[in-house]
């Protein structure tokens, strides 16, 4: 079992050191704004339909 365990970490190691493809500092940068600027336009719709949705029942409960 704890052979199991240490050729299991042995292996991740190597695969992430020598196998792994990791983004470049520019790459980074450009998923983040994306993501950031993605997640703003999503929470701003959410936010329309919610206010949206708000006054509709605000305006059929003041009957």
């Amino acid at each position: 079992m704890l052979t199991r365990l240490i050729n299991y970490c042995k292996d991740s190691y190597n695969e992430l050191v020598h196998k792994t493809t990791w983004p470049t500092m520019k790459q980074m940068q450009s998923q983040a704004i994306l993501v950031l600027s993605s997640s703003l336009i999503i929470a701003l719709a959410v936010f329309g339909v919610d206010l949206f949705v708000e006054r509709i029942m605000n305006f059929i409960y003041s009957f």
